[in-house]
Order: structure tokens, then sequence, then C-alpha cells
């Protein structure tokens, strides 16, 4: 009986020391984990991030930043941001793709602004086509503008075919640049990972961006410094986790294209022989289901002719929307 009861202590002896180990080893990986997931996105200056640009390149940017800062209006539970500025009676608005902001069409914005009025925003983290149109339309109410030519990129391109289809009185005209019309295929392909970007931590999510400018867009621009400093801003504190995963699931969501017999409103498709980001297979689509659109193709521009083909870019849009 008392060497049962000595044996019974010893074990409890022995089971201590291990338990003890065993927490010491769960709080060690718990505070890793938090640690890796809260670990900070790497935020880089300006002048960092800009050094191998061209001066004459960057300093408009940075002069455009300065001149025209940024405007609020607050729609539902967001804060958009945008500018608006110009001479012209009427306006032009600008909606960027997935990896930018307001500003991304400085230089198309400073060009036309001698002859229209030029509106760009920058999306919240809204995550339906339907509030992100009505947060663009809410801005253009805000500053008493009633109709719009508009010009989207991208996303943007996507969101101006859903403003054409739901909101065809407020477009005159539109250019659609390297983008996609409704589509299953982009669902298909990034359906999987969207469902698990909310659970990766905002660096994870930042990184694998940054591979993709570098491997993707900056080759496909013809190198353009200035197209992949402006994609490694934006990652560097300009816009955060929350934009991404809205955006990506704003650009896969369905809906019944515009018929533009219907719509009456004249269209412009600008793309790219080598856009990384829009298959031949979806320009296809997209001039299939706008049969009278004036089509212009960029070769071996990627996918921000605006960027590092701006002179010719804007030349279009002065053109078109001259007519």
């Amino acid at each position: 009986m008392i060497k049962n009861s000595y044996i019974a202590i010893a074990k409890r002896r022995q089971k201590k020391p291990l338990m003890k180990k065993t927490l010491i080893a769960l709080s060690i990986f718990i505070v890793a984990l938090v640690i890796f997931y809260l670990w900070p996105v790497p935020q880089n200056s300006f002048d960092e991030l800009y050094k191998k640009v061209d001066l004459q390149k960057s300093q408009p940017l940075l002069d455009f930043r300065t001149q025209y800062p940024p405007k609020y209006a607050h729609v539902g539970e967001h804060d958009w941001q945008y500018v608006v500025f110009g001479k012209g009676k009427k306006t032009i608005l600008f909606l960027h793709g997935m990896t930018g902001a307001y500003d991304i069409w400085w230089q198309q914005m400073k060009t036309l602004s001698n002859t229209y009025k030029v509106i760009s925003v920058t999306y919240p983290p809204v995550d339906t086509l339907e509030n992100i149109s009505k947060g663009v339309l809410s801005v253009l109410d805000a500053e008493k503008i009633q109709s719009v030519n508009v010009a989207g990129s991208s996303f943007g391109g996507y969101l101006v075919q859903y403003l054409m289809k739901n909101h065809p009185e407020r477009i005159e005209k539109a250019v659609l640049g390297n983008t996609f019309p409704p589509n299953d295929i982009l669902r298909q392909k990034n359906e999987s990972l969207i469902k698990i970007l909310p659970f990766l931590p905002d660096w994870l999510v930042m990184k694998v961006l940054s591979k993709s400018f570098n491997k993707n867009i900056y080759p496909a621009a013809g190198h353009s410094e200035l197209v992949l400093a402006y994609m490694m801003e934006q990652i560097s504190g300009r816009m955060v986790k929350a934009q991404v995963l809205s955006r990506a699931k704003a650009v896969i969501e369905s809906f019944s294209p515009p018929d533009p017999k219907l719509s009456g409103i004249p269209v412009m498709i600008i793309e790219a022989d080598n856009d990384p980001l829009v298959e031949e297979s979806l320009q296809k689509q997209l001039k299939a289901l706008y049969p009278t659109a004036q089509v212009h193709t960029f070769h071996a521009a990627g996918h921000f002719p605006y960027l590092n083909e701006s002179d010719v870019y804007t030349g279009l849009l002065v053109s078109f929307f001259g007519q």
C-alpha cells in the first residue's frame, strides 16, 4: 500500500515537468503565430520606391498630389477619396483597377483637364458591384455631375460595364481598357484563392502581389520602372488587405452584360497584345460583346499602357471623347 503511494507520487512528479514543458512550448507557438500574423507590411518611402524612375516622370506625380489633394465623400460606412478639377462643361470619370488609386490617371487627367472637368476615385473596402456603383454615383452627386464620359481599366472597365447596364442614363461614352466582360473564367481561376484570402496575414497578401508585379506586370510593361514603382507603392501602405479582398470579390461577381444596341452608348476598347492579366479569350469575348466598338491594340505594352504609354493613351481618349 505504502509502496503504491510512493509510485503514484513519483509519477505525478514526473508529469509536472512534462506539463510545464508542454505549456511553455504551446505559449511559444502561440506567440510565434501572433507575430507571424501581425507582422507589419513593409513600407518604403516615395524616394526609395521611385529611385529608378526618371525624375521627369516621378516628379509630376508628386506635383499632382500636392496641387490636387483628395476630397472625401462619406457613403454608407466608408469615406470615398477622390479628386475633381478642370475647366470643361463635360466631365470625364476615371475608374482604376484592382491595384490602383485616384492618382494612377494623373497623366491623362492633367492633359484632359484643359478641356474637361475630370474626376477620379479610390475604392474603399466595398465588396459588391452594386455598392461600389452607389459610392461612385454618390461622389458624382456630391459634385452635382449628372452624366459623364468614363474611362475604366481592368476592374475599372468591368465596373464601367456594370454602370452601363444599370445606370445608362449616367454614361455618355465609355472606354474599356485592358478589361474583360462578365465571364466564368476569372471566377473559376480565383474563387478558391479568394475564399482563403481573409485568413492570410496582411504582409503575406502584399508579398504575393509584389511577386506578381515583378514576375508578370513589370516585364510585360517593357520593364517600365514607373509601372513597377507605382504598383509597389500601393502595397507599401497606400492599400490595405481589406481593399484587395473587396475588389477581388467584385471582380468575379457576375451580372448580365449591357446591350450596346439598347443603351446607345459609344464604346472604345483599348487592349494590349501581351496583357498578362487579361487572356486572349477574354479579349475576344469583350470585342464580340461590343461589335461596333472602336478598338486600339497596344503592342508589348502590358496591363497598364496608360502609365507606360501615356502620351498615346491620352491621345486616344482626346480623340474618342472629342468626337
